[in-house]
């Protein structure tokens, strides 16, 4: 004799009061836990010393940059602010403990860099739940390539993919000064509480371009001005200096822009050596690069290059 449909599950919410073992392993989990990210992050470290190390030395990354979906990235920095700071003290501390291991059997554990550097991006094309990873064995150096390669697990498969990276493949990420955070390394391999406090970076401002491209439409480029003059400059521009904001457009003149920031006064300034600039809705005249002739750039302007090209300054 066939049994009838419960009332609940006539109305499809009888899989709600089920609690059995199974069922809760086969719920699909929509959102990442600070717990997840953690233990991302340790395994991605031990795997690195895997593929790294080599004739009794120990080599790690120093640089992790974890991209998730654009939405548990938000959950991260507005829901649960500070907790990524937490989640990177205690990957830290756990570096520690494994290099311990290492060093007391023999090995040999010397860093590569002075400093752990983390930040956490997002990435419009990941779905909720997905994680990635990229590691560099030399923070603040992007003259390897092959020192970059990602790692990406969807959620939905937990299958990791990994594979090497162009410089034009990171275009795609947004990076964002609140999740950056620096930790000075520690020769004895000791985490300090005090001195082990995440530190976001210093600069002077933000500047952010939205590409105009039809294979990169919507795709952001944002660039954290550090030296006190930068110039913006376009997809032809081959020097890679920290002072330079690439744009990768061919709408950018190489070079386009002059921005000055004077202690004096702290203000920033803008000088046009391109095609045409647009400061504000106001055309700003065109001046000689060995020349140039600076009129004041306010906060939080919009600039307008070859009338195609926006850039957004923000102070930090």
């Amino acid at each position: 004799m066939d049994q009838k449909p419960s009332i609940w599950q006539r109305i499809g919410i009888h899989d709600w009061f089920l609690t059995s073992e199974n069922t809760g392993k086969n719920k699909k989990q929509l959102t990442l836990t600070p717990d997840d990210v953690y233990n991302y992050v340790i395994d991605k470290f031990t795997d690195s010393i895997r593929q790294l190390s080599f004739a009794g030395r120990v080599v790690f990354y120093h640089e992790y940059i974890i991209s998730l979906n654009s939405e548990d990235y938000k959950e991260f920095i507005n829901n649960k602010e500070g907790i990524f700071g937490l989640i990177i003290n205690e990957s830290v501390k756990r570096f520690y403990e494994l290099l311990k291991q290492y060093r007391e059997a023999g090995k040999t554990v010397e860093p590569s860099s002075s400093k752990w550097v983390f930040r956490l991006v997002s990435h419009p094309d990941y779905a909720r739940g997905d994680i990635g990873f990229i590691g560099k064995l030399l923070p603040g150096s992007n003259k390897k390539e092959d020192n970059l390669r990602v790692t990406f697990i969807p959620r939905q498969t937990g299958i990791a993919q990994t594979f090497d990276i162009s410089e034009d493949i990171l275009k795609g990420f947004n990076y964002y000064s609140e999740g950056y955070y620096e930790i000075p390394y520690l020769a004895d391999l000791a985490s300090d509480e005090k001195g082990a406090e995440k530190k976001k970076e210093k600069y002077l401002a933000r500047l952010e371009s939205i590409l105009p491209e039809k294979q990169l439409a919507g795709k952001k480029v944002e660039f954290l001005m550090n030296d006190e003059e930068i110039i913006v400059s376009g997809g032809e521009e081959q020097r890679e200096e920290p002072y330079i904001f690439r744009i990768p457009s061919e709408w950018v003149n190489t070079p386009h822009l002059l921005i000055r920031f004077n202690k004096a006064d702290s203000k920033f300034y803008l000088s046009s050596v391109g095609e045409q600039t647009i400061l504000n809705e106001e055309t700003v005249p065109r001046s000689d690069i060995n020349s140039p002739v600076w009129q004041e750039l306010p906060v939080n302007s919009k600039i307008l290059l070859n009338g195609i090209v926006g850039i957004n300054i923000f102070k930090s």
